[in-house]
């Protein structure tokens, strides 16, 4: 199946179009919270029936370690970038998101492996899960060093409390807690949970995808009069972080499917945890800036385009 024929995918589409034409179409807020925490619930019981399966190997280690490296590195890469172009809060908070992950870019592209018959390990869940606070950490940690050359500035964010806030996160811990529920009960509850986690997956995944394309399309004007050099950022960077993705998976010797993952979570930006910590922990900073290109630009551009090409690109280098 072509990736714009997916119906996950084509939904986005009707979303994103529905958006733009200013359609009335819309998703409560209460039930587009239940798809994302079934989705993630979903995800985090087939990564455990996974690794209760694989083990602990030592691909499953190599997988976790690039996650790690690259949740540190592509904040500080982009930092290092985005200062030239933008204020020093700005350029942080954007590293952070863009070093960040995006849960529902990363469950499609799980989908779209399987659709195209990819294995890939469980553990990379577990990856997803690692690389969402390290970027939060650094740029925060970044902030707190501008506040102090800024007369009157807010007073520095605790790192103690961010990373209560991290790892007590109520996505995050049911993402895990579903792995470990995995992990526990194996095949006889991989069999017990198919209904719940296998058949009606599809279904759900493309009800959320078409609100995820109402409010992409509602956070385009976002980014209208924003400098070409950020803009040009938001469609670079995730090529070039999933290109170094790639060659840190091929120097680790990943599978196609873990590669092609990892190169997804380095292409993806937060727009859900990221925007959230960062709208009181960096307020000096423009959240039309960080949550209108994640989401305006980056989300749609990897879902459209970027999954099917890091899938590809993974198959020829590491195939």
């Amino acid at each position: 199946m072509s990736p714009f024929l997916d119906p996950a995918i084509l939904f986005f589409g009707v979303g994103l179009f529905a958006g733009l034409v200013r359609s009335n179409l819309e998703m409560p807020q209460q039930v587009s919270r239940f798809l994302s925490l079934y989705l993630l619930m979903a995800l985090g019981l087939k990564g455990g029936f996974a690794l209760a399966r694989s083990g602990l190997t030592q691909e499953v280690a190599s997988g976790l370690v690039a996650a790690v490296l690259l949740a540190v590195v592509v904040p500080l890469i982009g930092y290092a970038v985005l200062r030239r172009f933008a204020s020093g809060f700005d350029a942080a908070a954007l590293a952070a998101t863009y070093g960040s992950v995006s849960a529902v870019t990363f469950i499609t592209a799980t989908q779209h492996l399987e659709t195209h018959g990819v294995a890939f390990g469980g553990h990379m869940a577990a990856a997803m899960a690692l690389m969402e606070s390290p970027a939060i950490l650094i740029a925060v940690a970044m902030a707190n060093r501008l506040r102090r050359d800024v007369p009157g500035a807010s007073p520095p964010s605790g790192i103690g409390a961010l990373l209560r806030e991290s790892f007590t996160e109520g996505a995050q811990l049911l993402l895990l807690g579903a792995m470990v529920v995995g992990l526990l009960s194996g095949d006889a509850g991989e069999a017990a949970m198919k209904p719940f986690a296998g058949d009606l997956f599809k279904g759900l995944l493309a009800f959320f995808l078409l609100d995820m394309g109402l409010q992409a399309a509602r956070n385009l004007p976002e980014v209208r009069g924003k400098s070409p050099a950020i803009l040009a950022y938001a469609v670079v960077a995730p090529l070039a972080h999933a290109s170094l993705a790639l060659g840190l998976a091929a120097a680790l010797g990943l599978s196609v499917g873990d590669g092609a993952l990892l190169m997804v979570l380095a292409a993806s930006a937060s727009y859900i945890a990221v925007p959230a910590v960062l709208r009181h922990a960096m307020p000096e900073a423009n959240p039309s800036v960080y949550f209108g290109l994640s989401l305006g630009v980056t989300f749609p551009l990897n879902l459209l385009l970027g999954i099917p090409l890091y899938s590809h690109l993974a198959q020829r280098v590491l195939g």
